[in-house]
């Protein structure tokens, strides 16, 4: 993950090298070796998977030419739960290192919150938000259990005490899901479970300088633009404990113009909630230098 930027290009091995001084993690030897097991702990998946992208924009201002630069600037940024933070950096709301050091900590607060209680996360697939909020309220019998990422049409993901999950996934269908996938987190993210994370991040906040997007960022609490530090820093904290309105998000770009998007970072799995989403509008994955490359062909998109 993201190995091909380091090793070929200054800009990203820079980042790299200032990731691991921020944040004292082996980020290099986790994104290029693994175990995978060590990289799916969210303390270290986060900084990587961010510090990853990162060096992705990096790669972009390093090998496009300005005009393929400006062809690519975006109207709109927007990222699915960690990926807020990239957009926000992107968007020049926060400096790289705070940006690192702040995804560790939140990374750090949420693997303590998840060992804390037992708890999970399950995909529910084919069912609307009324009735994923119905299983919810037969499968919670007194547990935390809520509808924490509405990620496309017929893909909700509900998250809270591990019991509670296993009683959804098996009464998902008597509600008329097609399918339950529980899902290989740490815990259940995006719930009241995070309480504590949330607390935690708020206080890392207050010492984070955070500044108004150059270009507006959506915010996965609101699915609408953010707007001022104070607004910021409120909503960052409430996106622990809130559902992520990813659809509605997309939604919104989709209404302000979006029809074209261009997908940062390691993987590809937004442009295949995209294709759920709006099927018209056209990503681009840019998830290597190679990618990075060949998007001097690709027309101005509307959307990050």
């Amino acid at each position: 993950m993201g190995h091909d930027l380091y090793r070929d290009l200054s800009c990203a091995k820079r980042l790299f090298d200032e990731a691991e001084a921020a944040t004292h993690l082996p980020l290099r030897k986790v994104c290029f070796e693994g175990p995978s097991e060590e990289l799916a702990r969210t303390d270290i998946c986060q900084p990587a998977i961010f510090t990853v992208s990162a060096a992705t924009l990096a790669a972009m201002r390093d090998l496009l030419s300005p005009e393929q630069l400006e062809k690519a600037r975006p109207a709109f940024l927007a990222g699915l739960s960690l990926g807020e933070y990239t957009a926000l950096y992107a968007g020049g709301a926060v400096d790289f290192q705070s940006a690192v050091r702040l995804v560790a900590r939140r990374g750090l607060l949420m693997q303590e919150a998840a060992i804390a209680v037992p708890s999970g996360m399950v995909s529910i697939l084919g069912l609307d938000q009324a009735k994923a909020q119905e299983l919810c309220r037969a499968a919670s019998d007194g547990q935390v259990l809520v509808c924490a990422n509405f990620n496309c049409p017929g893909q909700i993901v509900l998250s809270g005490h591990l019991e509670a999950c296993r009683r959804a996934e098996a009464m998902a269908k008597d509600f008329g899901a097609s399918g339950a996938v529980p899902l290989k987190v740490a815990g259940a993210f995006h719930s009241p479970l995070m309480q504590s994370a949330a607390d935690g991040l708020a206080e890392a906040l207050k010492k984070v300088e955070l500044r108004r997007s150059k270009t507006p960022v959506i915010s996965n609490v609101t699915a609408r633009p953010h707007g001022d530090p104070g607004s910021i820093r409120k909503l960052l904290v409430d996106q622990l404990t809130s559902p992520v309105l990813w659809q509605q998000g997309c939604e919104y770009l989709a209404q302000n113009g979006m029809d074209q998007a261009v997908e940062v970072g390691p993987g590809r799995v937004l442009a295949g909630l995209m294709r759920r989403i709006n099927s018209r509008i056209r990503v681009t994955c840019l998830n290597s230098r190679q990618a990075v490359e060949k998007l001097g062909g690709v027309a101005a998109p509307h959307g990050l």
